[in-house]
């Protein structure tokens, strides 16, 4: 998909604002690109494809309670500029390819099928593997069976080769001779990019228990840092104004806010409803509002 000009640019990098209502957030004249809320107020826009993309929620337990890990995303991305983000990305062909979903540990395509509400067993797997792959990519937390055994510069290795693009997560796995753990992820949430950015995703969230001991190190072309931070922590620096979320990641955070280990959390999201979730957009004074549905 060809980059927005200037005048139809996103404004998914653009700093949100929390409301009165913590179901709306708002996006400040000052932070919108030209015409932008325009084309809200107008309808003068055509709602392009949600491209396909997954994310996955690495949590861990603390001294505090539960942590979660969040990277900052490169100020000069192309999407969520400078923003705090849980490791995501794309779904590419390669995670749907048989090879790939050899390697997928747990349970089958179709029971991800159904947990997802997918028709194609296939691409519903294919979003499980792409969450494993971009914890891999972004983060170097190898999340599989056999794992801990490996030797670290065969995992640089095999970092490397995903980054390139010179090998999928299938080749990677059968050459390291491991199986992706699918059967310690749990599916949490399904946002959709509201229809007025030119940029638009429909993600599936899940949720995984990181190793014990593991460590992250940011690859460093996307992301700039990264934090263990517990929820609370988290949703008060940005009530502070310290760092930037996106709604998504506010909602989860606030869905893992008060839950006191990481077995309570996936308990918790194991066999809950996943909703769509498709904010809306509207211009008010000040700025665009982001409205998450079913609230005023």
């Amino acid at each position: 998909m060809p980059d927005p000009s200037p005048d139809t640019g996103p404004a998914a990098s653009a700093e949100r604002r929390g409301t009165e209502d913590p179901n709306v957030f708002l996006i400040p004249d000052a932070a919108l690109p030209a015409g932008f809320a325009d084309r809200v107020a107008s309808g003068d826009f055509a709602a392009v494809e949600a491209r396909p993309a997954a994310t996955v929620v690495l949590v861990r337990d603390g001294e505090r309670g539960p942590e979660v890990l969040l990277l900052r995303r490169h100020r000069r991305s192309g999407f969520a500029a400078g923003a705090w983000v849980f490791p995501g990305g794309m779904v590419d062909v390669e995670d749907r390819r048989p090879s790939a979903l050899e390697r997928l540990a747990g349970p089958s395509p179709a029971v991800w099928a159904t947990r997802l509400g997918m028709e194609d067993a296939d691409e519903a797997a294919g979003y499980v593997v792409a969450a494993l792959r971009e914890a891999f990519e972004e983060t170097g937390i190898l999340l599989a069976r056999g794992a801990p055994a490996l030797a670290s510069d065969a995992l640089e290795e095999a970092r490397r080769a995903l980054l390139e693009g010179g090998q999928g997560m299938g080749e990677v796995a059968a050459r390291l001779g491991i199986e992706m753990d699918g059967g310690g992820v749990v599916y949490v949430a399904h946002w959709i990019t509201p229809e007025p950015e030119p940029r638009r995703y429909d993600t599936r969230f899940f949720l995984a228990r990181v190793p014990a001991g593991a460590e992250c190190v940011p690859h460093a072309p996307e992301m700039v840092d990264s934090a263990w931070l517990t929820a609370i922590e988290a949703l008060r620096r940005f009530e502070r104004g310290e760092i930037k979320l996106l709604p998504p990641t506010i909602r989860t955070l606030a869905r893992l806010a008060g839950l006191a280990s990481v077995d309570e959390i996936a308990a918790s999201f194991r066999d809950a409803e996943v909703p769509p979730i498709l904010p809306v957009m509207r211009v008010q004074p000040g700025g665009v509002a982001i409205v998450v549905p079913g609230h005023a």
